[in-house]
C-alpha cells in the first residue's frame, strides 16, 4: 500500500486577512478533490482559526506571540530574538515531517505593504531552506511578487524563491519582478489568482430599474514599505477622498455597503460611517471570500481597494473600479477587461473618482458580458494550474482527474 503524501500548508493564514484564507481554501479544495488521500496540516499565523474553520491540524508559525507587534521593551526585544532562533528549529522540524509544503497564493514575494525583513520574509526563508535541506518539495503557488527596495528583505525573498522546488505567479508582473531580482523564471508559469478557484454565486439578471447598491471596499491604507515617512499623510488623503466619494453617492440617494478584507480595516469603516452619518451607509460582516463575493454579486457596482475585494467583484461578474495601491491591482483589472477603471489609492480625488464611476456604470451591461467571458477563460487557466501542481508535486499520480486535464483557452 502506498503511503499517503504528507502535505503542509504555510503562511499568514487564519490571521484575519480574508484574501490569504481564500487562497488556503482554494488549495484545500484542490487537495480534497484531486488528492483525498493526502494528510494535510498547516504552519500558520492563526492556528486556532484554521483548525476550527477548515478541520485540519495547525501549528503556530512563530514561537513568540508578539512577533508582529513593535518591540519597545527589553522583554519583548529578547522574546523576539529568542523566537528567531527557536523558529529556525521549529520550522525545520515541521518541514521534515512532510513530503510537500504549499504556500497558497498571497503576496509572499512582495513588500507593497509595510514589512520588516525579520518577520514573514525570514519565516519564508526558513521554510524554503529547510525544504532544500530535507528534500521536502516546497511550492510557491500563484503568489504575488514585486520589486523590493530594502536590501535585507530583497535578499531573503530572492533566496526563498531560488530554494523553492516550484513557483507560479498570479500575474506576469510578479514573474518579471522575480526575474529582475535574479531568479531564473524560465520554468515558472503565470496563472490567475487562486481566489478565482472558489465557488461563485449564480449571476442574477439585473433589474432595469433605478441604480441600486454600491459596494465600497475600504482598507486601512498607509502606503507601502517605501512610504513609511509619509504614511499618515497618505492615509489621511485616502480616507478623506474615499469619504467624500461615499458622501457624494449618498447625496444621490445611492445605498452604500462598506466591505473590508482584514480586521484592521474596521477602523476605516467606523471613520467613514461617522463622517457620513446616513442610514444609506452600512457595513458588511463578511468572514470569507465566498461571503464577500456574494456581497459583490448583490451590488450594481463595486469600488474597492484591497486586491481580493476586486477578485471577489470580478469573479461575481460585477463591474468594478479599483482604488489601486500596487501594480498587481492594475494587472488584475487589465486581465479581466477593466484596465481603464483604476484610480490611485495614494491620491484619491473624489471628483475624478466620481467621473470614472459614472463612466463605468454607463458601460455596465457590456462589462458584465466581458466579465462572464473572462471568468470562463480564468476557470480553464486554473485547471491548468492545478494540473501542473499535481505533475510537479505528486508525480506518482499517473491518471489525472478529469477536472485537471489541460485545455486550450
Amino acid at each position: 500500500m502506498t503511503t499517503p503524501p504528507r502535505v503542509g500548508l504555510f503562511g499568514l493564514l487564519g490571521s484575519g486577512n480574508l484574501g490569504n484564507d481564500g487562497s488556503l481554501e482554494a488549495v484545500l479544495g484542490y487537495l480534497r478533490a484531486e488528492h483525498p488521500e493526502a494528510v494535510v496540516d498547516a504552519l500558520c499565523g492563526g492556528p486556532e482559526a484554521v483548525a476550527a474553520r477548515y478541520g485540519i491540524p495547525a501549528t503556530r508559525l512563530h514561537w513568540y506571540r508578539g512577533e508582529y507587534r513593535t518591540a519597545s521593551r527589553a522583554g519583548s526585544i529578547v522574546g523576539k530574538g529568542v523566537g528567531k532562533l527557536l523558529d529556525a528549529v521549529r520550522t525545520a522540524a515541521w518541514v521534515r515531517r512532510h513530503d510537500v509544503v504549499i504556500v497558497p497564493g498571497m503576496g509572499v514575494l512582495e513588500a507593497t505593504l509595510p514589512l520588516r525583513p525579520w518577520g514573514f520574509p525570514y519565516a519564508l526563508f526558513l521554510l524554503c531552506a529547510s525544504g532544500r535541506l530535507f528534500g521536502t518539495r516546497v511550492a510557491l503557488v500563484g503568489v504575488g511578487a514585486a520589486a523590493i527596495g530594502d536590501r535585507a528583505t530583497r535578499a531573503l525573498v530572492r533566496c526563498s524563491a531560488r530554494l523553492a522546488a516550484y513557483r507560479s505567479y498570479r500575474d506576469g508582473l510578479s514573474r518579471d519582478a522575480m526575474r529582475e531580482m535574479g531568479v531564473d523564471t524560465a520554468r515558472d508559469a503565470v496563472h490567475p489568482d487562486l481566489g478565482f478557484a472558489l465557488p461563485a454565486p449564480p449571476v442574477a439578471g439585473r433589474d432595469p430599474g433605478p441604480p441600486g447598491l454600491v459596494c465600497v471596499g475600504v482598507m486601512d491604507f498607509h502606503g507601502g514599505n517605501d512610504d513609511r515617512a509619509r504614511a499618515e499623510q497618505i492615509h489621511h488623503r485616502y480616507l478623506e477622498g474615499t469619504t467624500r466619494f461615499v458622501r457624494a453617492l449618498v447625496a444621490e440617494g445611492r445605498p452604500v455597503r462598506l466591505l473590508t478584507g482584514d480586521g484592521c480595516d474596521a477602523r476605516v469603516v467606523d471613520a467613514i460611517r461617522a463622517a457620513v452619518d446616513s442610514p444609506l451607509v452600512d457595513a458588511a460582516e463578511a468572514t470569507s471570500l465566498a461571503e464577500l463575493t456574494a456581497e459583490a454579486a448583490a451590488a450594481d457596482t463595486v469600488v474597492a481597494t484591497r486586491y481580493h475585494n476586486l477578485v471577489c467583484a470580478l469573479k461575481a461578474g460585477t463591474p468594478a473600479l479599483a482604488l489601486s495601491y500596487a501594480a498587481k491591482s492594475d494587472a488584475l483589472m487589465a486581465r479581466m477587461g477593466l484596465g481603464a477603471y483604476c484610480h490611485p489609492a495614494r491620491e484619491v480625488d473624489a471628483d475624478r473618482l466620481l467621473e470614472q464611476f459614472r463612466a463605468l456604470e454607463q458601460r455596465s451591461a457590456g462589462l458584465r458580458r466581458t466579465l462572464a467571458a473572462r471568468n470562463r477563460l480564468v476557470a480553464r487557466q486554473l485547471q491548468d494550474q492545478f494540473a501542473a501542481l499535481t505533475a510537479a508535486l505528486f508525480p506518482a499520480n499517473d491518471h489525472p482527474h478529469p477536472r485537471t486535464r489541460q485545455e486550450t483557452p
